[in-house]
């Protein structure tokens, strides 16, 4: 499988809109694109943030739960290559507010990772904005089976 592509996605619009995969193996590296907090593929987001008439989030209190999703979607992409949480060796976290970000990131990396010093190498980003206005968090992971 060393020159072969195996991809999997979730289905959701904008990956046709965009045109990528949300997750690609190559030999033993599996490659998972910026999650973000959607649940399903209807979908519907999870704790959008209110964006204010300037187009800026007003509010940053949903960056826990959204990176918690964030998480979520990645494990479940994870698992249809028989692989989990436990086989990502880099990470790299985008949040619009760097100071929420750090606050919650510790907590929610050790729950999501389920140890108390996830052995990850570990990313975290301050940006402006994400793909849609109301996301807080993006999670971009590389995994090793």
């Amino acid at each position: 499988m060393s020159g072969e592509n195996r991809t999997e996605s979730h289905g959701v619009p904008w990956e046709e809109t965009y045109g990528y995969v949300q997750a690609l193996q190559r030999g033993d590296t599996i490659y998972v694109s910026g999650q973000v907090a959607h649940d399903g593929p209807a979908p519907t987001l999870v704790a959008p943030a209110p964006v204010g008439p300037d187009g800026r989030v007003t509010d940053f209190g949903g960056t826990a739960a959204q990176m918690r999703q964030c998480y979520a979607n990645a494990a479940r992409l994870l698992e249809r290559f028989g692989a989990s949480l436990d086989d990502v060796v880099d990470e790299v976290i985008y949040v619009v507010d760097a100071a929420e970000g750090d606050a919650v990131a510790g907590e929610v990396r050790k729950e999501a990772y389920g140890r108390p010093d996830p052995q990850v190498a570990s990313t975290m980003i301050g940006t402006p904005r994400l793909a849609f206005p109301e996301l807080l968090v993006e999670i971009k992971l590389v995994a090793r089976v």
